[in-house]
């Protein structure tokens, strides 16, 4: 991890006695804020063949995922209590397949031209792109493991640009 904050260990969404709050973003300016989030979808090798072969009786299941991770991003503010609403200017979704590992990566870039990052937007897409594989999956294997979601990468703000190699 690089480009630590000087804001590091301080809980934004708590004030001074501890009570939850929205953060004020009135007085920041608005500026280009990218997000890149990722995580694993594992799955048995049976299951993975079926997905791969394009044989799940409920569709094309990446299609499926991709699209249902789209509406959760701009969702985001409905599902995390203290999140913004705030406007997307992009929202693009990646899959990554690894034969050997029977296993797909979901990748997330998300970008806003706002007040505030869209961290939360790329993981809020990045795990329901991962649920809907499980949901479209699981007839074939319930054993799926989503696992690693995370943020990669930020950019945008006061903190910057900040990795997760």
């Amino acid at each position: 991890m690089s480009n630590t904050t000087k804001d590091e260990g301080v809980l934004s969404h708590l004030d001074e006695a501890g009570q939850i709050r929205m953060v004020d973003v009135s007085g920041k300016a608005s500026n280009l804020r990218t997000a890149i989030a990722e995580g694993r979808v594992s799955m048995s090798a049976s299951a993975y063949q079926l997905l791969s072969a394009r044989e799940n009786a409920k569709g094309e299941v990446l299609n499926t995922a991709r699209l249902a991770g789209v509406l959760a991003a701009k969702r985001c503010a409905e599902l995390i209590p203290l999140c913004h609403t705030l406007p997307l200017s992009f929202v693009g979704i990646e899959f990554f397949p690894d034969d050997a590992a029977h296993s797909i990566t979901v990748r997330t870039t998300c970008r806003s031209d706002y007040k505030t990052g869209v961290e939360m937007e790329a993981m809020v897409a990045c795990s329901i792109a991962a649920l809907t594989i499980y949901d479209m999956c699981k007839a074939a294997d319930k054993g799926i493991i989503l696992e690693q979601i995370r943020l990669r990468y930020k950019s945008g703000g006061k903190s910057g640009e900040w990795h997760n190699d």
